[in-house]
């Protein structure tokens, strides 16, 4: 496995694999409702390219097969960090979050799933406060997380 920086050409592939994984890895702490309005599967991919390119974002690849992606913009805010579901508990989000860690030295605050709050709190990070995110008219359980430096 190799990580990388993010390519423009990555950018359908990567909303895919964020459709795909929250569709299958997050379907055991979120409703099916809640997960069509979390990933629609209809995606900006101007925006998401845009941003992706305005923030530090790598791409971890597998047999050139991506595995996974994160990114994290210049004042510590992780904004995603996803792991293709076939590749879950191989050490990718660990591979992938330790090099958005390590291009800031800000404090890192992350809006982290049900699912992946064990994760960030293995890497440190502790809670600040559970939320609740409207997205359509439905209500998704969050928590904002951070790691201080």
């Amino acid at each position: 496995m190799i990580i990388r920086e993010y390519q423009s050409s990555d950018c359908k592939e990567l909303t895919e694999l964020f459709y795909n994984t929250v569709h299958t890895v997050n379907t055991r702490d979120y409703t099916k409702e809640q997960l069509d309005v979390w990933a629609t599967g209809e995606v900006d991919l101007k925006k998401w390219n845009q941003s992706f390119q305005e923030h530090f974002s790598v791409v971890a690849v597998d047999n050139d097969i991506i595995a996974g992606f994160g990114d994290i913009d210049k004042t510590g805010c992780l904004d995603h960090l996803f792991v293709h579901s076939d590749y879950q508990g191989k050490g990718i989000a660990t591979a992938v979050c330790s090099q958005l860690e390590s291009a800031v030295q800000e404090n890192i605050i992350a809006h982290v799933s049900i699912t992946a709050r064990p994760f960030f709190e293995k890497r440190g990070y502790r809670m600040v406060k559970e939320q609740q995110v409207e997205r359509q008219g439905v209500f998704l359980t969050n928590f904002v997380m951070i790691k201080e430096r």
